[in-house]
């Protein structure tokens, strides 16, 4: 990309705009960590439904599930078995007992009550990382050759491939987006004073949109208002499933502002990565309704989110982010979060 030029808007494929984002943290915002796992599966036997043909059917633990959650065939026959792992947010070293144990327990009990097992397809709603790749892979190959199964894995990539399908779309709906529609008395946007305009100016994050080349700040100035008076109500309020949904929704915006800095350093050579605010913003907005889900808030709320993040020092809007927000520590800004952390790493091309 040459120097200056703006940053094309990312778009999610597959569902139509204005349909929620899917985002797996919703297990937690929904049912708590417990509940999480049974959230999860009840979606993967209806996933199943809805994009495989056959009759899936659940199979409840009780006392034991014989390694299954969901499957289609004849338990006196042939039979293709999905087994669902709520491991979030990623999949680690740590979960490769369980997913051993949980296949072995198919087999085993495959064996023991008459059914002939085909396929095997583990559903985590998360994204395997480098070493358990790379185990998984061998594994995988071995397991397949000496069981004669088929070995599969839905990893979040592949839900959402499937999610989005058409065959899918009333199952994304259903999961997806009710939590982020039923928003509380709380989400009406409150006028930013003058007063209250004039004193963010000084703001941490306000620098770093003027370090980008921002001229007018005021809708964003709107927003970390109404964000900020949103997550104090919160904070009081300590209400769990919206201190949780807080939490989560901050840490998935950050990702996403990681994701859009990175590509913008490696495609533009401006220190001010012009287009990367809009582009970041209008993924926010794209994925609202599942960024939002438990928050007593609306798209303004969820995009001052971003601002509070870069606030409090964790994002920038330039390259050499890092730098301002040092610079802004030093000056003594009152503004700036008493709490806020040291920066771990210098100013750098990357987050």
């Amino acid at each position: 990309m040459s120097q200056g030029a703006v940053m094309p808007l990312r778009s999610s494929a597959g569902a139509g705009t204005g349909d929620a984002r899917i985002n797996f943290a919703a297990y937690q915002v929904r049912a708590n960590a417990q509940g999480a796992r049974q959230d999860f599966e009840e979606m993967i036997g209806q996933l199943v439904t809805a994009v495989r043909p056959g009759v899936a059917r659940v199979v409840a633990a009780n006392p034991g599930d014989w390694g299954i959650d969901v499957f289609i065939g004849n338990l006196g026959g042939l039979v293709t078995v999905w087994q669902s792992k709520y491991f979030f947010p990623v999949v680690s070293t740590a979960h490769q007992s369980q997913i051993r144990e949980s296949f072995k327990s198919a087999t085993e009990n495959a064996a023991k009550q008459g059914f002939k097992l085909t396929q095997w397809i583990l559903c985590v709603p998360a994204s395997m990382d480098g070493p358990t790749t790379k185990w998984w892979d061998g594994w995988k190959q071995r397991q397949a050759r000496a069981k004669g199964v088929v070995i599969e894995l839905w990893d979040e990539t592949e839900l959402r491939r499937l999610l989005i399908s058409p065959d899918a779309e009333d199952v994304r709906r259903h999961y997806y987006e009710p939590a982020g529609r039923a928003m509380r008395p709380g989400a009406a946007v409150i006028d930013l004073a003058e007063e209250e305009a004039d004193r963010l100016e000084t703001a941490l994050f306000v620098r770093q949109l003027r370090e980008a080349g921002h001229v007018e700040v005021g809708a964003s100035k709107e927003q970390f208002f109404n964000a900020e008076v949103m997550a104090r109500e919160i904070v009081d309020k300590g209400v769990p499933v919206e201190v949780a949904a807080l939490s989560s929704a901050e840490a998935v915006i950050r990702g996403l502002w990681e994701e859009h800095f990175n590509d913008a350093c490696q495609a533009c050579e401006d220190s001010r990565l012009p287009g990367l605010h809009r582009s970041v913003m209008g993924d926010i907005r794209a994925q609202h309704a599942s960024l939002a889900a438990g928050l007593p808030g609306g798209p303004v709320h969820t995009c001052g989110l971003m601002h509070r993040i870069v606030d409090n020092r964790r994002a920038g809007w330039v390259r050499h982010w890092r730098q301002i927000a040092d610079d802004h520590a030093r000056t003594g800004d009152p503004h700036a979060p008493a709490n806020a952390a040291s920066p771990a790493q210098p100013a750098t091309g990357t987050p």
